[in-house]
């Protein structure tokens, strides 16, 4: 099953080809970047900074849902991406509607959960007798749109298979540029603080969910929701659950991460944990656009992979290195340079700030390599690698940054240390990811009949 949009991967010169889909990407990263700091930000012009720490330890619980989409979104964009480079259209529709259906049952069982358990997980995840009202608050208000959410962060990822990156681009644009509007009006204007930082998002997920379900209800996709195209056998489930459970792992390990290090930084007081939220907020925005090189060229690899051309595959990979490695240097001296100032648009007691500031500076430490680590982690996950891919999402936020943690805590004991485990721990991993994709390399691809292989 062949497509205009997908001619794209096939057909066109490497550098159009990859800027195509990785600039819609890009551009959905920085909608996803904007929101998550509209809602900081505004929630800082409230001038009370037990807020920030309330959505800051409530953000990793949020995170946890996201990775339940992200397990259907890139589980299913690697399967798919691969489905239509052997032209088995088919089966991709199958896999499509699979994830939404599953995605929307978990998320309504998961809605539910929170709610019976709201005030012990809030504790869990860190919130302290003075931050714990304002975190139940936003947490069980977000709660709401947790099905939405998944649905939305499914299908961010699953439309760009189909060659469609500018659909699923303006999808996050329309949800983002929503709750970005409302923000102002709900937590300012109505003076509804962090709940309307809640409503605000929740609404936001709802227009986004309901682009993408119009979209594949329509003519204009080669995917499906519909109800008769569901399936879980023939390798669907297997399949997506194959890279989707790795890399939603990497997503739930770094919840889990941000709530053992928002409990061990909660020791040095709450403006400690009010600066890691901000500065974890700065950092992103290094990460966020990093992440969107990353998985803008997870696509086009997997049906470079799944069309059995090792040339081309080989060509995409390099060209995005390339300019993810020079993405990450510009963002590095941006992010260092700009750290007060970035700072300081979210906190103003002297204390938070202090904290905020030196955190954000650490955390961009590891900025120069980001790029190629996120690309990496994409490379492997296009060609369906299971079990690469678990290694690696398993160690980056937890075998390798749980230790690092707890070690630095115990030895150094300090707020300024307990941040630098993050970026010493990315050092690791993207060494790491180096050595698992020259292994998945050699091995996932010896058997390709070289002499099929065309260049662009």
């Amino acid at each position: 099953m062949q497509d205009k949009t997908t001619e794209i991967f096939r057909d066109a010169p490497v550098p159009k080809a990859v800027m195509s889909n990785v600039i819609p990407s890009i551009i959905s990263m920085i909608m996803v970047l904007v929101y998550n700091l509209a809602d900081t930000f505004f929630i800082g012009q409230t001038k009370n900074a037990y807020m920030v720490a309330a959505v800051s330890v409530a953000t990793p619980a949020f995170l946890l849902f996201m990775a339940i989409g992200m397990l259907f979104g890139i589980g299913g964009t690697s399967l798919i991406s691969r489905m239509l480079g052997e032209g088995k259209g088919d089966k991709a529709k199958n896999t499509s509607a699979f994830c939404f259906w599953s995605g929307l049952v978990i998320g309504l069982i998961s809605m539910v959960v929170i709610w019976i358990f709201l005030l012990p997980i809030c504790r869990i995840i860190g919130a302290s007798d003075d931050t714990i009202d304002f975190a139940s608050q936003y947490l069980g208000i977000v709660a709401v749109g947790i099905p939405f959410l998944i649905v939305s962060n499914t299908f961010s990822n699953i439309i760009r298979a189909e060659g469609k990156a500018q659909v699923a681009m303006m999808g996050m644009i329309f949800g983002n540029l929503v709750n970005i509007v409302l923000d102002p009006v709900m937590i300012l204007g109505f003076h509804w603080n962090v709940a309307g930082a809640a409503i605000a998002t929740v609404i936001g997920n709802v227009v986004a969910s309901l682009f993408y379900i119009f979209h594949l209800a329509s003519k204009n996709s080669m995917l499906s929701i519909h109800p008769k195209d569901y399936r879980v056998r023939n390798n669907i489930a297997t399949g997506v659950f194959a890279i989707g459970i790795p890399a939603s792992l990497n997503s739930i390990l770094m919840s889990l991460s941000n709530i053992l290090i928002n409990n061990l930084m909660q020791h040095h007081g709450d403006m400690a944990v009010a600066g890691l939220g901000v500065a974890m907020k700065v950092n992103m925005i290094a990460v966020m656009l990093l992440i969107g090189v990353g998985t803008g060229v997870q696509p086009l690899l997997g049906y470079c992979f799944g069309a059995r051309n090792r040339q081309r595959y080989i060509a995409v990979l390099k060209f995005s290195l390339a300019l993810a490695f020079g993405m990450s240097a510009v963002m590095t001296v941006i992010c260092y340079c700009g750290a007060s100032p970035l700072v300081k648009a979210f906190l103003e007691d002297p204390d938070a700030f202090t904290y905020g500031m030196s955190f954000a500076r650490i955390y961009i430490y590891s900025g120069p390599i980001l790029g190629i680590l996120f690309v990496l982690i994409n490379a492997i996950q296009s060609t369906g690698a299971a079990l690469p891919s678990l290694i690696l999402s398993v160690s980056r936020q937890g075998l390798l940054f749980l230790p690092t943690l707890l070690i630095f805590d115990h030895v150094f004991n300090t707020p300024r240390m307990l941040a630098a485990a993050q970026p010493v721990t990315d050092y690791m991993a993207t060494t790491l990811a180096a050595i698992l994709f020259f292994v998945t390399y050699r091995k996932y691809f010896k058997d390709f009949d070289q002499s099929t292989e065309t260049t662009s």
